[in-house]
């Protein structure tokens, strides 16, 4: 009998159980939103019974959360970041700027490390509700000084949840050198290295069953070697992720996160101004002018900034001489990063429907001073200049030649992990601060990975005086494709 009893009481344990979980999963909200041009994840969470949610780390585009609470009839009630971003423009202030939802920041990381504007300070240990939900800050130093994780609790306080930022990605963390090579700050990266080290470990005592949401994918500069799976376990991540096998040896991990890190692009230290201090906000997506013939006259010979973003099939037969052909696609708010100076006035050259898209990666990136558009220069009478391509049997002609310079145009790790026999590498991030380093004498042929990176170079070239310029297009997807070999 006293059997039964406990049998039936261990029962009605496990229901209950069960039953405040399912109570608790009902009345979760949670939508990850993710950007593939900055492989870039943001999260709106709440409560489905009051209608409150909170947004963490969201994109300048703002109209995407927007959007999703007058779907579901919920209010935005606060808004958060994990830290201060280097890889793309917050959205946080616009955000609460057009909902009045408070802002709540991290007030760790020691003075320099504060937000300029007003906010609500979060600090290791704090709580914060939104309606029936419980999401705790803790402070996870490594990849920046202030950065937080936030993780959702449910009724028995157990963590469900962490939103991790860029702490731990998805088969990796985040880098700690970025501070060091994007904004400057010598010395800072071994720092960060320790810290970073110190953060896993902490996170490691959670719970093995915490699933785990970072901030970044696949694509993205703030790690080497992120997956293109949304989300983990902490359980999973113990046994998979390398970053997460150095327990006990801090030195060899901060050898192992420090070494092979890809070159950040050159805009990374803008936003971490950017972020950081008061600016101008842009609640809305900006209606481009489309600009006639002689207003783009008049632009040109004022020295504005044209950006050719039609396929590079296209442009190659036709391009302003002096723009950037930079093709619209998934990096390209990455490329121009990386080469466009936040000073330059821009025109854009694309079709019409590719405008807004356009608008939206460029405002991603702060990249707010947009003269206006044309959709064919060939329509407005401006004298144009034709890309020289040539196949791989040409290219192959001319390897053993001398005289004629070969340049690989993609990064230091691309190169160092295969790369033609004879060709010298000058990263694109790199190009138009080594331009000393090619002769424009002689003639000069260039090839990247798939083409993309390789018509940006061209232009580049173009726009500094070379004149004598080939684009091996093909480049080493066409290279290894027809079976010949690589070195290192």
């Amino acid at each position: 009998m006293k059997s039964i009893f406990l049998k039936n009481s261990f029962l009605w344990l496990v229901a209950i159980f069960f039953l405040s979980n399912s109570s608790f999963a009902q009345t979760l909200f949670f939508e990850r939103i993710y950007d593939e041009t900055l492989s870039q994840a943001s999260y709106v969470i709440g409560d489905t019974e009051t209608k409150e949610v909170i947004v963490i780390d969201p994109k300048r585009d703002i109209d995407t959360y927007l959007k999703i609470a007058q779907t579901n009839n919920l209010k935005i009630t606060k808004i958060t970041e994990t830290h201060i971003h280097a890889d793309f423009l917050s959205g946080s202030r616009e955000l609460a700027a057009v909902t009045k939802a408070p802002l709540y920041l991290s007030n760790e990381g020691g003075k320099d490390w504060q937000y300029d504007f007003p906010h609500t300070g979060l600090k290791n240990g704090d709580k914060i509700s939104v309606g029936s939900i419980t999401i705790e800050v803790i402070h996870t130093p490594g990849h920046t000084p202030e950065s937080l994780t936030f993780l959702v609790t449910d009724g028995t306080k157990n963590p469900i949840k962490a939103i991790t930022g860029d702490f731990i990605f998805v088969g990796d963390v985040g880098r700690p050198d970025l501070l060091e090579k994007a904004a400057g700050q010598i010395g800072s990266q071994e720092v960060g290295a320790k810290q970073l080290y110190h953060s896993i470990e902490k996170f490691l005592k959670l719970p093995d069953n915490t699933e785990i949401w970072p901030g970044h994918g696949a694509g993205s500069f703030c790690g080497k070697s992120l997956s293109n799976i949304p989300q983990s376990t902490l359980r999973q991540e113990k046994l998979t992720n390398p970053a997460l096998q150095f327990s006990g040896k801090e030195t060899d991990f901060v050898n192992y996160i420090l070494s092979e890190q890809p070159a950040p692009p050159k805009y990374f230290a803008m936003m971490k101004h950017l972020n950081k201090v008061n600016r101008p906000l842009l609640v809305e997506v900006p209606k481009l002018a489309k600009l006639n013939q002689k207003e783009t006259e008049n632009a040109i010979k004022n020295g504005l900034f044209v950006i050719d973003a039609r396929p590079k099939a296209v442009s190659g037969k036709g391009f302003i001489p002096g723009s950037l052909l930079i093709e619209n696609m998934k990096t390209f708010s990455t490329f121009v990063g990386s080469v466009v100076d936040y000073q330059n006035q821009i025109i854009l050259v694309a079709e019409e429907n590719q405008i807004e898209d356009l608008t939206r990666k460029l405002m991603r990136i702060g990249m707010d001073n947009i003269y206006g558009y044309i959709t064919n220069p060939s329509e407005q009478n401006l004298a144009l200049e034709n890309v020289k391509t040539i196949d791989i049997d040409t290219f192959k002609s001319y390897l053993g030649n001398k005289n004629i310079q070969k340049i690989d145009v993609r990064t230091e790790n691309e190169y160092k992990s295969g790369h033609i026999k004879g060709v010298e590498n000058i990263a694109l991030n790199t190009l138009e601060n080594n331009l000393d380093k090619i002769n424009k004498k002689e003639p000069v042929i260039i090839h990247c990975q798939s083409g993309a990176r390789a018509a940006i170079a061209y232009s580049i070239l173009v726009k500094n005086g070379f004149e004598n310029i080939l684009n091996y297009t093909g480049g080493i997807n066409d290279w290894k494709d027809k079976n010949n070999e690589l070195v290192k």
